[in-house]
């Protein structure tokens, strides 16, 4: 397994598996402590694990938690998944940058995103698993949701959107869920 800083967002690291392929499909680690201490993280703070699973068009997001923010691991366990991260971090040096990725089942690449950062996600196949490994128990009164289609961020969303929850489809504007953010 290896790891790759993601230059666009401070503190953002991609881990990338070494899969073992064969005529039976393949084999690879998904986890590895040693590879997370080796960029600086502390892989004992992870602390739930939990698994969505979406439709083609399906968009998730953009979601953050207020307080001291939320640290997860992601990664598309099966089909593919066209992943985003916002920057949200007021002393960032990569400050309201965003960058995307195409996760997949056949990479297994799994995506370290810092607290303090926005993330979503948007199904491109028939049907995609996507992994979370959290660092802090859930509090719904500390969720915060963005816009999908902020014009401040304009993510270009790859396909159109076919469903998503009610929460999503609320959701306030980039500036106002950063004042919602900050009490």
């Amino acid at each position: 397994m290896k790891a790759t800083e993601v230059p666009a967002i401070a503190g953002a690291y991609l881990f990338e598996p070494t899969p073992y392929a064969d005529e039976r499909g393949f084999f690879c680690r998904t986890f590895d402590a040693d590879v997370v201490r080796s960029v600086g993280l502390d892989p004992d703070t992870f602390i739930q694990d939990s698994l969505s699973r979406s439709a083609r068009g399906v968009l998730r997001g953009m979601h953050l938690r207020s307080g001291a923010g939320e640290a997860k691991l992601v990664r598309c366990s099966y089909g593919k998944v066209f992943d985003v991260v916002v920057d949200l971090r007021p002393d960032s040096p990569t400050y309201r940058n965003w960058v995307s990725f195409e996760l997949s089942g056949e990479t297994q690449v799994t995506l370290y995103i810092p607290a303090g950062c926005a993330h979503g996600f948007q199904a491109l196949t028939e049907t995609a698993d996507t992994s979370y490994r959290i660092d802090r128990p859930h509090d719904p009164a500390e969720d915060v949701t963005i816009r999908y289609d902020d014009p401040e961020l304009a993510i270009p969303w790859p396909l159109p959107v076919t469903s998503m929850s009610e929460r999503d489809r609320e959701a306030p504007s980039l500036a106002e869920a950063l004042k919602q953010k900050e009490s």
